[in-house]
């Protein structure tokens, strides 16, 4: 007969916790009580309370600040790696805003590498965006655009500090609706790590791909820099009928 697992006295913690701030409506960066209230409170062992605070601060759902206590953590920017979506409409759905410091944007000659990517001619003009996005003061991602400009001349006149992409695109016409993608892991450079406030070598989510429009045409080549522990990518599986 199958012996039934035990749930881990940390585990139950973590569920309370969670429990606890889910039914008091806590919002980001509300402080929880102290370790001493909650154990009086759930009459629960004190180092059992802190395992699982300690497991939720690795987790990204909890932090701690030296001398204060221990705060709900701000949710992270969930981004669906099987879909198009801006980030724009991708941080619309937290309730958070997004406020975008455009670092390049201009056109230019577009070298092999790039060409190759959007299949046009080394030496094309593209437009180029290079963006960094902040959430309540907080770096999350660095965006770096080209776009073929052959298929949307006029994008240098936009104020992409403001304005989605993506919306600009639609208002041009262009319907993006399929294309390829891919997420490594790399480790910031000097530049990236003074762009997102981390240290130079801490490991980001490396996202980058081609959007192609509907008739198939490389409109844009981007590549993302993600800190892991603002951003969160997601993929909805499915399993075909083997039969």
């Amino acid at each position: 007969m199958e012996k039934i697992k035990k749930i881990r006295p940390q585990d139950m913690a973590m569920e309370q916790i969670q429990w606890y701030i889910q039914e008091n409506q806590l919002k980001p960066h509300t402080q929880l009580p102290s370790e001493r209230e909650l154990c009086t409170m759930w009459q629960m062992n004190r180092s059992t309370l802190h395992t699982a605070i300690q497991q939720l601060i690795e987790e990204r759902k909890l932090y701690s600040v030296k001398g204060s206590g221990t705060f709900v953590a701000p949710p992270r920017l969930v981004r669906n790696i099987k879909g198009i979506q801006s980030t724009s409409e991708a941080m619309r759905k937290t309730g958070y805003f997004l406020w975008t410091e455009v670092l390049i944007s201009r056109i230019e000659t577009c070298d092999g590498y790039v060409a190759r990517k959007l299949q046009i001619k080394e030496g094309d003009k593209v437009f180029h965006l290079y963006r960094l996005r902040i959430r309540n003061n907080v770096p999350l991602m660095i965006e770096n655009s080209y776009i073929n400009y052959e298929q949307c001349e006029g994008l240098e006149a936009h104020n992409f500090a403001e304005e989605s992409l993506y919306k600009v695109l639609r208002d041009l016409g262009i319907l993006l609706t399929k294309g390829t993608e891919k997420v490594e892991i790399t480790f910031a450079t000097e530049e990236e790590a003074k762009l997102l406030k981390v240290e130079e070598g801490q490991y980001l989510y490396y996202q980058s791909g081609v959007v192609n429009d509907d008739r198939g045409v490389g409109i844009e080549f981007f590549r993302i820099m993600a800190r892991p522990d603002q951003v969160q990518y997601t993929n909805v599986l499915t399993r075909r009928d083997t039969r």
